[in-house]
């Protein structure tokens, strides 16, 4: 946890900026985003079909397009 203690004549703006700079530094927002963004893994199978599902579509939109039905 990040906090900072207000110094002997310092305005609220400087402390604003050495509290952000500090942030910064730690690492804490970057590592909040990435929590913020976690994608549980797939497994094996998952992937597979899916890969499957896509060149199926593939090569059904190839062959709409040879026939003309599609440009």
């Amino acid at each position: 946890m990040v906090y900072v203690i207000k110094k002997d004549k310092e305005t609220s703006a400087a402390m604003l900026r050495r509290f952000s700079r500090m942030v910064q530094q730690s690492g804490v927002l970057l590592q909040a985003r990435k929590s913020n963004y976690y994608k549980k893994r797939v497994s094996k199978t998952a992937k597979k079909a899916s890969a499957l599902r896509r060149l199926k579509a593939k090569r059904e939109r190839e062959r709409l397009i040879k026939l003309g039905k599609i440009k």
